[in-house]
């Protein structure tokens, strides 16, 4: 039963105050005459959203996404075997929309190309999850992979190591903080064969990779290892002091972040072993302790 609310305006028609407002079908009529105002009020009703498990939700239907192989464009077949009252179909119909159902998952994937597309992409995703990387990287890292599908560089190579090393290449150029020993080990790949694979896309696709900075990986240790606010920002200080003086370049970001993080907590009485930070910032402690003595005189700030 729809909603009707009393409006204080008057009927054009008859002249009374008895125009009433439908608020289910958004119509203003008069409830003594019964004239129908050809105006409408804006809809009310919650609206459809698509979501698609995606925190970027939509009002106008599901959005692209290069993630997909098919860009989110194509459709299918509801695999609930109803019609649209909510009867169970029969028997033959049910036959009828599996072959149907089947013959569009196939048409959906016209050649190679699109089977390797597809493949790779599924593993893009599983890839992203595992590693807690946002929309932006796995965009990034599908972006670069269809570019090196139609440079066919993925021929004679492995499809789970040339997207592993597309996902590092759009970590490089996002600033975000993972290495490829992390890649490496989440998709269980030798880390040679992926430096291989991440040369040749920066070589052939000409990539402009940014250098990272061992700032931003101060977080991303310090929260594995358990450490305080106050001990990163000591070490924050520490190692813009450093890159002040120009003694970075040529470092490994990780085990300069470490470092810095190990002297910050000796200066805040933050408890912690350089193995732990090691570990933490997956380095070794041998290199942590070479990375201490060159930033040790910047400890007193």
């Amino acid at each position: 039963m729809s909603q009707q609310l009393q409006n204080k305006e008057k009927c054009p028609r008859c002249g009374k105050n008895d125009l009433i407002t439908d608020g289910e079908s958004g119509e203003i009529f008069c409830s003594k005459c019964g004239f129908v105002i050809p105006e409408k009020i804006s809809d009310a009703s919650p609206e459809r959203i698509f979501s698609d498990s995606n925190p970027n939700k939509s009002r106008t239907g599901d959005r692209t996404s290069l993630t997909r192989h098919d860009q989110g464009l194509s459709t299918i077949i509801s695999p609930i075997n109803k019609d649209s009252t909510g009867k169970p179909l029969s028997s033959s119909m049910k036959s009828s929309l599996s072959q149907l159902r089947k013959l569009d998952s196939r048409s959906n994937i016209n050649n190679s190309t699109d089977r390797n597309l597809k493949q790779a992409l599924s593993e893009l995703l599983k890839m992203k999850e595992k590693l807690s990387l946002s929309d932006t990287v796995s965009e990034k890292a599908a972006y670069i992979y269809r570019k090196a599908l139609e440079r066919k560089l993925v021929r004679g190579r492995s499809i789970t190591a040339l997207i592993a090393s597309s996902l590092y290449a759009a970590c490089r150029e996002t600033e975000t903080p993972r290495t490829l020993k992390e890649v490496s080990s989440i998709i269980n790949i030798p880390k040679k064969e992926l430096s291989v694979c991440y040369r040749l896309l920066v070589k052939e696709l000409d990539l402009r990779m940014p250098i990272i900075d061992s700032v931003s990986c101060i977080a991303k240790i310090a929260s594995v290892a358990k450490l305080s606010e106050k001990t990163k920002r000591c070490a924050m200080k520490i190692l813009k002091k450093a890159e002040e003086e120009r003694i970075l370049s040529g470092k490994e970001p990780m085990g300069l972040a470490a470092a810095a993080l190990y002297l910050a907590s000796l200066v805040m009485w933050d408890k912690i072993t350089q193995k732990t930070i090691a570990d933490a910032a997956g380095v070794t402690e041998v290199t942590v302790r070479n990375r201490c003595k060159n930033l040790k005189k910047f400890m007193d700030l």
